[in-house]
């Protein structure tokens, strides 16, 4: 097991000047100089999820689920039934229907609900829950989906109870993935317990055994990801980050001793330093199957899973806790927090000391040739350690409470929600533009000019 004491050990290269950095007007690597703003909710907006290319939901505290169109900012359906807060959201397109998605809600009022979000229509609904849905997982190939909370439940299209788990604990499941082999994780206070799906040709004879539990985690788990079909990782709230092997999840494997443990052991683990536990708690963590962003309180973590270490990080990106992340192309990431802002980051490599002027005289006596050698073996270290860099380089400022998340929809802009009861969509400037000035070309084509 690999442990590294973050903020007991600075990782070299990395001292910050200041606490918290910020940006002028001027945002060159900036492309949303545009927002719409999107009204609908009159509570906390929590949830945000892409339906296709041109639709997504949000869900909030409201109990509503609004469908909306991130070209034109139109609200297409309001999806109204549930009597409390949203507390998951999830789409839905098993292999049997095509093309067409549903999408999956639960809430505090201890309901699960099917919606057609082309027609807004309630599908199906099941209301006699004996706990709330903290979190939801649909099985795609299988046709499947899950719901977690004090209980575990398997559901089939149909809204039919395939299977369910006995009672948790008050914490109940926060959060599940899937894992290779047709097994699922689940975060369960801090244990993360792996089930296996027993799949049968007949789904009514599908059942669900219970493979291990880890309890390698010292406090409760705040965040599990996926980040490959070889690895998986949790994060707690006293910062424990851990990456999993998620290939030996079988009775073979829970019974191997590893790192003199009985019990599968984590592939690499980080304690990030002994600090106060909510500057310290690990909320988000996003992937790209190469490197691993964590959320560690204000702060942003890069983790490299092939060097096993820490490449980058910034102790406090933001004035509040980080609430979610996301990892873009060519190095790119983004975050958002409570501070009410979202930031755009950039990895980039450290930049090498200047090689001294030659040394004249001196030099006959080996002066400047050791100067160059030093500077050399520092660029071999950087590029052995791949230590990176987090540059500020956009600062998205729309909102005027905690940003929740948000989701990216690719050239078509940023969607964010946050606590003030909005969503806003955010543009290329450049972008639209150019689409504004096709429209009027092609109006003014079809009207003959002006």
């Amino acid at each position: 097991m690999l442990r590294w004491i973050l903020g007991g050990r600075e990782a070299p290269g990395a001292v910050e000047k200041s606490p918290v950095m910020v940006i002028g007007e001027e945002q060159p690597k900036n492309v949303f100089t545009e927002l719409q703003v999107l009204k609908g909710h009159y509570d906390i907006v929590r949830f945000l999820v892409q339906i296709d290319d041109l639709r997504f939901a949000s869900g909030g505290d409201d109990g509503l689920v609004l469908v909306w169109n991130i070209q034109t900012g139109e609200c297409l359906q309001e999806l109204r039934g549930h009597t409390q807060q949203i507390t998951a959201v999830a789409v839905y397109s098993g292999p049997t229907d095509g093309t067409h998605v549903h999408l999956l809600t639960a809430s505090s009022d201890r309901a699960l609900s099917m919606w057609d979000p082309d027609t807004g229509n309630r599908v199906k609904t099941v209301s006699d829950l004996l706990s709330s849905a903290k979190c939801l997982l649909v099985l795609h190939h299988l046709d499947l989906w899950i719901s977690g909370g004090n209980e575990m439940c398997m559901w089939d299209r149909n809204f039919s109870l395939l299977w369910r788990t006995d009672h948790h604990s008050d914490a109940g499941i926060s959060a599940m993935i899937e894992l290779p082999k047709n097994c699922i994780a689940a975060a369960v206070d801090k244990e993360i317990v792996i089930y296996r799906l027993n799949i049968a040709s007949s789904e009514e004879d599908t059942t669900v055994s219970e493979i291990c539990r880890l309890t390698d985690h010292q406090d409760s788990i705040r965040a599990l990801i996926s980040v490959s079909d070889q690895l998986f990782v949790s994060g707690s709230h006293v910062g424990e980050l851990i990456v999993w092997d998620s290939l030996n999840w079988s009775v073979q494997a829970s019974e191997r001793i590893l790192w003199g443990e009985p019990r599968p052991a984590p592939q690499a683990e980080i304690k990030l330093g002994a600090q106060k536990q909510s500057e310290m708690s690990v909320r988000h963590l996003a992937s790209d199957g190469e490197l691993i962003v964590a959320a560690v309180g204000s702060g942003l973590y890069v983790y490299n899973v092939m060097r096993k270490s820490v490449v980058a990080y910034r102790k406090t990106a933001h004035d509040s806790n980080v609430l979610h992340t996301l990892l873009l192309p060519d190095g790119q990431l983004m975050s958002c927090s409570e501070d009410g802002s979202v930031r755009m980051w950039e990895l980039q490599d450290l930049p090498l000391p200047a090689e001294p002027a030659s040394a004249g005289f001196f030099g006959m006596w080996t002066f400047g040739r050791s100067s160059k050698q030093t500077n050399q073996t520092m660029k071999k270290a950087q590029e052995i350690l791949g230590l990176r860099m987090l540059e500020l380089t956009g600062d998205l400022i729309g909102h005027s409470g905690a940003v929740q998340m948000f989701i990216s929809m690719g050239e078509r802009g940023l969607v964010t929600c946050s606590t003030d009861h909005l969503v806003i969509a955010w543009k290329n400037g450049k972008r639209e533009s150019q689409l504004r000035s096709f429209d009027l070309f092609c109006k003014l084509e079809q009207n003959g000019g002006l």
